[in-house]
């Protein structure tokens, strides 16, 4: 477990995205004001990025290429930041579905990114052992689609950026009600800033379609590698959200829909 307030970090470890000159986050970081990652300031609400993802950027279909390169010689380790300009790091902001052809993949370095949001497709690396989108300061929470990497053991995170961390508990978005029922929404087409996502389309705990059933979303906080994650589930069913596990000590204990929620006190209290 890491986070920004400790000693900095061998760049070299990870691929160095950083910027040219120090204190110029915004080079390659959109500014994020979801909540103060330094110290402790409770609100009331936050939200989901709202930005989708400009898929006409050349740093995206730079991304697409490199992803087919990397599934096609069976890389073991994926830097795909490493390989894009500084402006095309910053196009990016959530990956595509095609990294689930990253199945060799054992270490997956997103250092310093942009990104806002990480598909549910990371379920099938199942080859991953480490996970390193350490200062990724936009990056709140994870899908819970990444339990599926049962070979992951480590991860190097900012943890200060993680909605619900134990160092300041900023509040979790307030999520949809569920729905039994999805007739009436485009899965393919969502709001991102109601839903997380602008594409929902199977079950994150049974994996059959959404389309065939309906829509329970839920916040849960797991151990995932090294580090406690907010994990977003997109549930078929009051069945698959009561079959999710138990948090662990000082998070809170059950599945839950964020917003005013009660959590522990903060590291600070």
């Amino acid at each position: 477990m890491t986070d920004e307030a400790e000693p900095r970090l061998n760049l070299n470890r990870w691929g160095d995205t950083s910027d040219p000159a120090p204190g110029r986050r915004g080079l390659r970081q959109d500014a994020c004001s979801c909540f103060d990652q330094s110290r402790p300031h409770p609100r009331a609400r936050v939200g989901f990025h709202a930005e989708r993802q400009d898929t006409s950027a050349s740093g995206w279909h730079h991304l697409l290429e490199l992803i087919d390169e990397a599934a096609a010689d069976g890389r073991e380790e994926f830097r795909p930041l490493t390989g894009l300009s500084q402006e095309e790091r910053r196009q990016i902001i959530t990956l595509p579905p095609s990294i689930a052809q990253l199945t060799a993949v054992k270490h997956l370095v997103l250092y310093g990114s942009n990104l806002v949001r990480i598909p549910p497709e990371i379920g099938a690396m199942t080859s991953l052992e480490e996970f390193t989108p350490y200062t990724s300061y936009r990056l709140h929470w994870l899908p819970y689609e990444i339990t599926r990497c049962r070979k992951l053991t480590r991860s190097t995170v900012s943890t200060r950026a993680l909605f619900g961390n134990y160092k300041l508990r900023p509040p979790l978005p307030r999520l949809q009600p569920s729905r039994g029922s999805v007739a009436d929404l485009d899965l393919g087409n969502l709001d991102p800033r109601r839903w997380g996502a602008t594409v929902i389309h199977r079950c994150s705990v049974c994996d059959r379609p959404i389309e065939r059933s309906g829509l329970h979303q839920v916040w849960i906080s797991l151990r995932v590698a090294t580090d406690v994650l907010p994990l977003l589930v997109n549930a078929c069913s009051v069945v698959c959200v009561a079959s999710l596990p138990g948090s662990p000590r000082d998070y809170t204990p059950a599945p839950h829909k964020g917003g005013r929620v009660d959590q522990p006190a903060s590291d600070w209290d």
